[in-house]
């Protein structure tokens, strides 16, 4: 791995690290098809009225279920194979531009010292996140 892409890994863990950013990678699919699967089972069941209560019921049986299911980001971040960490590095690259650092606490304290950059680079993390890992993001304990 380039020391270019190290530092925008490390830059992704200390970001998602500061905001407590966790993810639920492998029952995030699950929650959702329990969630579909009881709105669908009330709808036949009670019409209308059977969504709506279906899919309350199943989106408290869903969140129940991937409950604790959370890894933190920035380990999941350093578990990524190759071609994924290759993926994010194009990503935050995209929104760094043509910013120049010298190391990675140079790239950290850039980045973190401008509100609207750190903003840019979290949105793009989360938004690799939810389409290339399908996961959900959580902040906080």
């Amino acid at each position: 791995m380039s020391p270019r892409m190290n530092d925008v890994m490390r830059l992704c863990c200390d970001l998602s690290a500061d905001r407590q950013m966790k993810a639920a990678v492998k029952n995030a699919g699950k929650g959702a098809a329990v969630t579909g699967g009881a709105a669908f089972l009330g709808g036949l069941l009670a019409g209308p009225a059977g969504i709506a209560v279906g899919g309350a019921v199943g989106g408290l049986l869903g969140c129940w279920m991937t409950s604790g299911q959370f890894k933190p980001l920035p380990q999941i971040i350093m578990e990524l194979p190759p071609q994924q960490q290759q993926k994010l590095y194009s990503d935050i690259m995209a929104v760094l531009g043509t910013l120049d650092w010298t190391d990675v606490a140079q790239l950290v304290a850039l980045v973190m010292g401008n509100a609207s950059l750190q903003q840019q680079v979290a949105a793009a993390l989360i938004s690799f996140v939810s389409k290339e890992l399908r996961a959900e993001v959580c902040y906080g304990d």
